[in-house]
């Protein structure tokens, strides 16, 4: 039995408040960075890497095609405040002086895009929220490893406190800098082709939204490089004086991470010939 405009409308709305706090989006946001802060950094991997994603997967997998008439007529909101979401979090991240923080709202911003990009029901937006689920995934958990590592060997996470790692762990490093390029999206990364995917979908619905979105680009290369300079160069501190290079389990696997984003960034067509039947599959439910 089909279900009416009305009631299509108001079980939208409930679903979808649910998973905007999942992601989550703005301006169900509130609860992330404190958490992310908070937690033990494996449980925070877990948070970031897989579970907000369930959120979006909930929405591509339920909500579009549950209430097709509902997500048309309230597609724009639920792209409004993504798009806000977009802006605000990577402002925020502008202003932080702790890693944890940062990556937090870093994150928020990255899922914005991606909730925009579900909703304008473009296929080549959607192929690419498919593509970036993954993509940011890889990304965000190397954000965190390095992010432990400073913290377990320095007992901080204040940009304030650091300086000069770059002098006493160059591999660290790299490695800090290769997951930053990844953070920006930029090209020859696995982040560049979904968010240009996403973005060519948001474009495709609303100049003026993506135009907006848009500025997140410049703001996420602020906040990111800010990061990293402020960890990596400058003069040593007399907290980082002492400090030695990443080693062990969490070299190799931010080295593999590291390999995984160049192969990816580099040939992505693998991941998007994995994605677009369930793409072409969804869309056909919609309409």
């Amino acid at each position: 039995q089909y279900l009416t405009v009305n009631e299509q409308a108001f079980l939208f709305w409930m679903f979808f408040v649910a998973f905007a706090i999942k992601m989550p989006i703005f301006p169900f946001h509130t609860w992330q960075p404190d958490a992310y802060e908070q937690s033990p950094t494996a449980v925070t991997m877990v948070l970031s890497g897989v579970m907000v994603k369930m959120g979006l997967f909930a929405v591509v997998r339920w909500l579009l095609p549950m209430f097709p008439a509902a997500v048309t007529q309230f597609q724009g909101v639920a792209i409004l405040l993504s798009v806000a979401g977009i802006v605000y979090a990577s402002l925020i991240a502008m202003q932080q002086n702790d890693i944890k923080r940062l990556i937090a709202y870093s994150s928020i911003a990255h899922i914005g895009l991606m909730s925009a990009a579900i909703f304008t029901k473009q296929s080549v937006g959607l192929e690419g929220v498919m593509v970036q689920m993954f993509n940011h995934g890889v990304n965000v958990i190397g954000l965190w490893i390095i992010a432990d590592t400073i913290e377990q060997q320095l007992g901080t996470r204040k940009f304030s406190d650091l300086g000069g790692l770059a002098q006493k762990a160059p591999k660290m490093a790299i490695l800090l800098v290769v997951m930053a390029f990844a953070n920006v999206a930029l090209p020859l990364t696995n982040a560049f082709v979904g968010e240009f995917l996403m973005f060519n979908g948001l474009f495709r619905y609303n100049i003026w939204m993506a135009v907006i979105a848009g500025i997140s680009i410049i703001l996420a290369a602020v906040y990111t490089l800010n990061m990293v300079q402020k960890v990596l160069y400058g003069n040593t501190s007399a907290i980082t004086e002492n400090a030695s290079d990443i080693k062990g389990g969490n070299s190799i696997m931010l080295a593999l991470l590291s390999v995984l984003i160049i192969v990816l960034g580099v040939w992505p067509q693998p991941m998007l010939d994995l994605t677009k039947a369930t793409v072409t599959n969804i869309l056909a439910q919609i309409q």
